[in-house]
């Protein structure tokens, strides 16, 4: 026994565990559930604590380039200490919320290309090697930010790509540090004077930040960006006449020279929808939720190929590799 307590300390026939999702998708604001799988060892084991932590594919800026790593923004402990006895079994239900400004990963099913999700499960073992498990889940728009998609897809916008940075944005009441771009080509009446645009969503229980950013093409000096923001609830987000607001913001792109358009609704007893007003120039980069309407999911898919559920370039952390193939790992 003492020599299987020596080798546990190593993580030689420890613990094992195996975390099971009840759902694969889930939406900003929802809850994730499931259970945690766990089979005692050749030796029993303290506990110490079962923990979950959602994590995602993450880009961070320094002085040498753009690094891209695994970043957890979310962690919950959803068992505190016990006892595990040789070979014994033991199941840990659980309900994860997950954070309104959590990122989007799909597109009417289909993986969106440059996003990655997935919840890791540590179970922390006295005097032993810890054991984990990663699972890849989904993440789906919410009604509000389905009918914005809706209307890119309308408008003729394409898919480019998407990606989180790591930072805070100007004006928006932000909880977590990174926001989601999701960049769009434009259609052909402005592919002349607009390279792309970028839509970014940040979200909470009550409202929606719909925050735009247009890189335009330099006429005879170089290009510049242009903002446009709305803040709305989530359901004046499904009243509006989404195609309108964007048109009309593309529109004033030519007006508004690397400055900013804003629009607000809600907030006002007297009956009126809403008021606009204009901005000082945004701080930061402006984020890109994404989900999308009718014909979005194809041309999503067509530039998703091979992101299947996984993360890229985490080289500290073993794991993500498998994870990026699509297979477990047993730690």
């Amino acid at each position: 026994m003492v020599f299987k307590r020596l080798l546990g300390a190593f993580g030689v026939g420890g613990p094992s565990v195996d975390t099971v999702l009840a759902v694969s998708r889930v939406s900003p604001g929802g809850f994730l559930t499931g259970e945690v799988r766990i089979k005692g060892g050749d030796f029993e084991a303290e506990i110490e604590h079962i923990s979950l932590g959602l994590v995602t594919r993450i880009e961070t800026e320094h002085s040498e380039g753009e690094h891209t790593g695994l970043g957890e923004f979310f962690r919950t402990e959803v068992s505190g200490p016990f006892k595990l006895g040789i070979g014994e079994e033991r199941t840990v239900p659980f309900r994860v919320p997950v954070p309104w400004e959590t990122p989007l990963t799909e597109v009417q099913g289909q993986p969106l290309s440059g996003m990655a999700m997935g919840v890791r499960t540590e179970l922390a073992i006295a005097k032993a090697v810890d054991k984990g498990d990663l699972d890849p889940f989904s993440v789906a728009a919410l009604p509000s930010q389905e009918a914005v998609l809706v209307a890119f897809s309308q408008l003729g916008f394409h898919f480019k790509s998407a990606d989180l940075e790591t930072g805070h944005l100007y004006g928006v009441q932000q909880r977590l540090p990174f926001y989601q771009e999701i960049e769009f080509y434009p259609p052909a009446q402005y592919s002349g004077r607009i390279n792309e645009v970028e839509l970014t969503f940040v979200a909470d229980a009550g409202r929606l930040d719909i925050i735009l950013e247009a890189d335009k093409r330099g006429g005879h000096g170089s290009g510049h960006d242009s903002f446009g923001r709305f803040q709305v609830t989530h359901e004046q987000a499904l009243q509006m006449d989404w195609p309108a607001e964007i048109t009309t913001w593309l529109d004033g792109l030519g007006q508004h020279h690397g400055g900013s358009y804003g629009a607000s609704y809600g907030g006002h007893d007297d009956g009126h929808h809403g008021h606009h007003e204009h901005h000082g120039h945004y701080g930061h980069h402006e984020q890109h939720g994404h989900r999308s309407g009718p014909g979005m999911g194809a041309v999503v898919a067509a530039g998703a190929a091979g992101v299947v559920g996984g993360f890229v370039a985490a080289e500290a952390i073993d794991e993500i590799g498998d994870f990026f193939e699509g297979e477990e790992e047993e730690e």
